[in-house]
């Protein structure tokens, strides 16, 4: 329909328009064109609802409240108020929730608000391999726990005189290296999970 607008005006000021349309016609077609672009702009306006004013609106449906909400989801009132104003979003299971809630899908509660599908995909990205990065981070905490005992170790035999020794069969090499092995091995992996997975 919008398509229509720019041969509307070449045909309104064609010889031919001015025989056969009544003197009105031109701006009668015109007013509709424009009146069907308004409403099919309203439209997809709606359609676009951002995420905080789809809460509201599905909370106002049912007649609740946000404390009666945030009871319901077992949040803080001021937890709901914030998703309300777009202050803040809720996590991935809130709004499987309020999904459930509300008996609209995911997709309507996140559709158009980029902002919260961003969120979403960093909270599943999250929950995608945690077990590794906390394996990551684990490696390295004890590289710096074996590296901590080495220097303790050392410092005590060299200013209290104490002969601890590594236990016999643990090749020089090893264990001088471990320690910074594990740490560096723990680092890279941790930081390659933190970046990939949030």
């Amino acid at each position: 329909m919008a398509a229509l607008i720019p041969f509307c005006f070449i045909y309104m000021n064609s010889k031919e328009s001015k025989q056969r349309l009544h003197p009105d016609a031109p701006r009668t077609i015109f007013t509709l064109c424009s009146c069907f672009l308004i409403l099919k702009l309203e439209g997809k306006a709606s359609e676009t609802m951002v995420f905080s004013e789809r809460l509201k609106s599905e909370r106002e449906k049912k007649g609740w409240s946000q404390a009666d909400l945030a009871d319901k989801i077992h949040v803080s009132r001021q937890s709901v108020s914030k998703w309300e104003t777009g202050k803040n979003y809720p996590s991935i299971e809130v709004i499987i929730n309020l999904s459930d809630l509300f008996g609209v899908t995911i997709d309507e509660l996140l559709r158009s608000d980029e902002e919260l599908k961003d969120k979403v995909i960093q909270d599943s990205k999250q929950l995608a391999h945690p077990k590794w990065k906390v394996f990551c981070d684990s490696v390295f905490m004890l590289g710096v726990f074996l590296l901590v005992s080495k220097i303790i170790i050392f410092a005590s035999n060299y200013f209290f005189g104490t002969s601890i020794v590594m236990p016999e069969g643990v090749p020089r090499f090893l264990s001088n290296f471990l320690p910074l092995f594990l740490m560096v091995a723990g680092g890279i992996g941790s930081d390659y999970f933190k970046d990939k997975y949030i």
